[in-house]
């Protein structure tokens, strides 16, 4: 599922309408795919304010508050421009609703401001009266708690290069096909979660160097199982994690791979840290204790391995261990914070290959590659695998996969909320819980990021800061809303 820029956006509009679909049959379908993103978002009826300029990206906003209406969510409207000079469709549109509110309706529970006042043909800073209304969007947000969705694009960004002073948004409802600038670091920022309505009539391009990972376009992952899977099929997974002082790293990598459905997970760890650890350990973990627990882990038969959370207190001939390990065959395997960190202190980046998958936070991928550092995210995770041939999973706002070879992945799920230790601890069980099944790499990269994000998502409910048990509790429901196909 590619990205495109505005341009290109326009020609596959223009295509679609040559083949016969009206715009008025497209504004039709956004709408309502808006609304079911909001209903599937947001399960309880909320109440729901528009704010719209002149142009078809209001319209669009209006057929979602005839569908919220009829899901039972409470509904008004405010313009910024009078009806007659608006365009013919939202003219249409607004008559469809009737009668309609301008004040936000009472009610408990959040209220929700859907941004309609541009579409990504503007540029610019926003001007009067859109400037007010988008004014009073943030001025809800900030003091009341609001939640902003925007149409397509927040009002005032550019659709290319994200840039631009408009809408701050919470969620940005992206039809048909990706943005461009909503990939980048200024697009982020304004965007929020993005969420994608696909459309029938506008399928997207193929080709693009940066595709957004979502349940539509990567069918076949998390399939339901067969009737006479048993614990061998769901795959055995070793963990090299943890050290005296940092035990809660091992038990949530762990708990994580099993809440993934690895069927056998086991621990290796040295005598001297099973006090600190066996008490909260759950109890379907194994955990073998050994004065070799590298070469343990490696010898054991496992189907993958998960090594680096939390193990910055091995001791140097561990250290000297798992260098020799890993230049060796061995089963694919997670490679996660310090043992990247073991990896650039003995200058052996050249050990990385194609069955690993690394998980590097922004702070350790300037270590691994001081060079990328400064470079656009994008670019410098392609020219990361280009050096290195291993799957890359970028952490930052939005994650990126990328792969040699292959098209980088964009992970939308996830929310600032997530930012606590722990988060990274998670996404490694996860993820080497899914290679341990038999997913390749970059599959089981973004697989993993999307649902610790979805997770997250869902553990919103509890309140805006979601610590790594919080995404860990969430984990069965943001699988099963990826085989609902529920963004």
């Amino acid at each position: 599922m590619s990205f495109v820029t505005g341009a290109a956006m326009r020609s596959l509009e223009e295509a679609v309408f040559r083949r016969g679909v009206s715009a008025e049959s497209l504004m039709d379908l956004a709408g309502e795919g808006i609304a079911r993103r909001l209903i599937d978002h947001f399960p309880r009826p909320r109440r729901a304010v528009a704010y719209i300029g002149k142009g078809n990206n209001g319209g669009d906003a209006l057929v979602a508050l005839r569908h919220l209406r009829e899901a039972g969510w409470q509904i008004a409207l405010k313009a910024a421009y009078p009806e007659t000079d608006w365009g013919v469709l939202p003219r249409r549109k607004r008559r469809e609703l009737g009668d309609l509110p301008s004040a936000i309706p009472e009610g408990q529970g959040p209220l929700l401001l859907l941004d309609g006042l541009l579409g990504i043909g503007a540029r610019g800073t926003l001007r009067e009266p859109l400037a007010r209304l988008a004014e009073e969007m943030a001025w809800l947000r900030n003091s009341h708690g609001a939640i902003v969705a925007a149409m397509d694009l927040p009002s005032g960004i550019d659709a290319d290069a994200g840039e631009g002073q408009g809408v701050i948004a919470d969620l940005t409802l992206t039809v048909g096909v990706a943005k461009l600038g909503l990939s980048t670091p200024a697009g982020i920022a304004s965007a929020g979660r993005i969420l994608l309505v696909p459309l029938a009539d506008l399928p997207p391009p193929d080709g693009s160097a940066l595709e957004f990972f979502c349940p539509d376009y990567f069918t076949g992952l998390l399939s339901p199982r067969p009737h006479d899977f048993h614990k061998g099929d769901a795959g055995r997974i070793g963990l090299l994690a943890g050290s005296p002082g940092m035990t809660g790293a091992a038990i949530l990598a762990a708990t994580a791979a099993l809440r993934a459905g690895a069927g056998l997970v086991t621990l290796h760890v040295e005598p001297e840290f099973l006090p600190s650890l066996a008490a909260p350990m759950p109890p379907e973990v194994m955990v073998k204790v050994s004065r070799k627990p590298v070469a343990d882990a490696f010898s054991a038969g496992h189907d993958a391995l998960v090594i680096g959370p939390g193990i910055g207190n091995m001791s140097k001939s561990q250290q000297t261990d798992l260098l020799a390990a890993l230049a060796k065959p061995h089963p694919p395997a997670v490679l996660d914070a310090d043992a990247l960190n073991i990896l650039v202190s003995a200058g052996q980046m050249a050990l990385l290959e194609s069955r690993h998958l690394i998980t590097p936070h922004p702070g350790e991928f300037r270590r691994l590659a001081p060079d990328l550092a400064e470079k656009d995210r994008l670019e410098a995770a392609q020219a990361f695998v280009a050096r290195h041939p291993c799957t890359l999973l970028l952490k930052g706002a939005r994650t990126l996969v990328a792969a040699p070879g292959e098209a980088t992945r964009f992970n939308p799920t996830g929310h600032a909320g997530m930012a606590s230790g722990g988060q990274g601890d998670v996404l490694s069980g996860v993820a080497g819980a899914f290679l341990a099944q038999g997913m390749k790499p970059a599959d089981a990269a973004s697989l993993a990021a999307w649902l610790c994000g979805r997770a997250a998502e869902r553990a919103l409910a509890k309140g805006p800061i979601t610590t790594a048990t919080d995404t860990l509790a969430e984990l069965g429901g943001a699988m099963r809303d990826w085989q609902e196909r529920r963004r």
